[in-house]
């Protein structure tokens, strides 16, 4: 896609799907394709008000620091749903840390200068900058800012770099997969993986585990 035309986008998730940086994954025993999304996050330190001016001079007034975390998807049940909350929010699916790093005065500037890398069975998926996303964090804390009320503590995603297992199909196959239903698209198109892609950060841990075995 062209970034110039890519809307920014907010997704929620919810606080308990929230897990430790070396805990399991749990895979409910209906999904079938998990996903990994390595992000940065931001912790907000002091609060904001809906409709609250935030500038590259002061966002760092509001953000205390930043901590490494896996934005696990449930593949198949987001596309022919095209419903992100459920699909991102069961239990276990958004581990975070182990570290939150909080900034000293004048370091935000430096976040384009971080890499984000995330590996699956030792295999790097992910392995960018800052710089690869299409929004950068202190745009999206300013478009959120405009009617999301942020307070201390909460914990905002920012967006991924490329390389999650979920990859655009080629061009042909895209134009022909326009014309069917979103469920037809996603049963011609997916190809079961064997083993199912289990999604590990290399900073997040993680492994994940199947729930219809427990």
């Amino acid at each position: 896609m062209d970034p110039d035309t890519v809307p920014l986008t907010f997704f929620r998730k919810t606080s308990g799907s929230i897990s430790g940086p070396y805990d399991e994954i749990v895979k409910p025993g209906h999904v079938r394709f998990l996903d990994y999304e390595i992000e940065l996050g931001l912790v907000v330190g002091r609060p904001l008000d809906v409709g609250a001016t935030v500038t590259a001079a002061n966002w760092k007034d509001h953000i205390a620091g930043d901590v490494v975390t896996n934005d696990v998807s449930a593949r198949d049940l987001q596309l022919p749903k095209t419903q992100f909350y459920e699909t991102k929010s069961y239990p276990t699916f958004t581990p975070v840390g182990p570290a939150l790093v909080l900034f000293d005065a004048g370091e935000l500037h430096r976040l384009a200068e971080l890499q984000l890398v995330l590996k699956v069975n030792g295999e790097i998926r992910q392995n960018s900058d800052l710089t690869d996303m299409i929004y950068s964090p202190l745009r999206a804390l300013q478009e959120l800012s405009r009617f999301q009320a942020l307070a201390t503590g909460d914990l905002i995603l920012t967006g991924t770099p490329v390389g999650p297992a979920l990859k655009a199909p080629p061009k042909p196959v895209e134009l022909l997969a326009a014309f069917l239903p979103p469920a037809t698209k996603w049963k011609a198109s997916h190809i079961p993986p064997s083993p199912a892609p289990r999604p590990s950060g290399s900073r997040t841990g993680g492994r994940a585990r199947d729930r219809s075995r427990m």
